[in-house]
């Protein structure tokens, strides 16, 4: 079940992206992001309340939730907006430094021990970020450095979560973010707000709110149901739909250097991913074995 949610989200997000994409070209990145959390949160109220009532707000440590929800709006507008400038494939290229990021965090925050393997492919990973980036050269846009900057919220999301997981469901999850991300924006929205031009442009600002919905709760129900060490080289799919989705709807394709860096940075987070479960299989047997005696 794990892997049929893992497959629904990378078949989801990247559409959503794409659809970010097209919109920006008109509109603004506060309209964008405002649809997003929005129709993500009638989404959750709609899909949720009727079973959980208030209780779908009930959280064993709402002020953690509350942090979270504001780490993945930043990750949002960040993304968004650098999407007005960078396809959709370069940015979720970039954004797959997060679990290198991760890894790296995972010291002074979590306490965790890291070895020598695991550096050397946290810095072939930000390597590979920096041959898709090329600083100075002709292919380089500032906005690509937007995208290391949602991989970093997205990482402290991560850590955030490890840190303070608790029992709460995804529902509650899903709806928190999508509250705080929707009152956020609709404060902002009356000062950087055009209605949509024709209904395709209203469906689509309502196809990004469903579809932010459903891509989360897809993510979280499949890591919460199955193993990272199985998921995440799933998860990289997401860079396929958004090259064929791209392709499709604007006729472009990343050069070959851009393939060569998320190569590589996806390499090495397999890489890590795989030495994170062979550390985390250790020390089970280890406890069991202490367990034993």
């Amino acid at each position: 079940m794990a892997v049929l949610f893992m497959l629904g989200a990378i078949t989801v997000l990247p559409c959503m992206n794409v659809v970010a994409r097209y919109l920006s070209a008109d509109y603004s990145t506060t309209q964008i992001v405002w649809a997003r959390y929005t129709g993500h949160l009638v989404f959750a109220l709609l899909i949720f309340m009727p079973r959980h009532g208030i209780g779908l707000l009930r959280a064993q440590k709402p002020g953690v939730h509350i942090i979270r929800s504001i780490l993945m709006f930043c990750c949002t507008c960040l993304f968004f907006l650098a999407l007005r400038y960078v396809e959709v494939p370069i940015a979720s290229a970039i954004n797959f430094t997060s679990p290198i990021i991760v890894t790296a965090l995972a010291v002074p925050f979590l306490g965790e021990k890291v070895g020598i393997r695991r550096w050397i492919a946290v810095l072939v990973g930000f390597g590979g970020a920096l041959v898709i980036i090329r600083p100075g050269g002709a292919e380089s846009h500032w906005a690509m450095f937007l995208v290391m900057g949602t991989a970093f919220f997205y990482a402290v999301y991560q850590v955030l979560t490890r840190k303070y997981a608790s029992s709460d469901s995804a529902e509650t999850s899903i709806t928190y973010i999508a509250l705080i991300g929707a009152l956020i924006t609709s404060v902002a929205l009356p000062f950087d707000y055009r209605l949509p031009d024709n209904a395709l442009d209203y469906g689509l600002f309502a196809l990004t709110g469903f579809l932010g919905g459903l891509g989360h709760f897809f993510v979280i129900k499949a890591f919460r149901l199955g193993e990272a060490s199985l998921l995440s080289p799933i998860n990289y799919g997401q860079l396929l739909m958004a090259t064929l989705m791209t392709f499709l709807i604007f006729g472009t394709l990343p050069d070959a250097l851009t393939w060569l860096g998320a190569g590589i940075i996806v390499g090495s987070g397999l890489y890590i991913t795989y030495r994170e479960a062979r550390r985390a299989r250790s020390t089970r047997i280890a406890a069991e074995a202490v367990a034993e005696r």
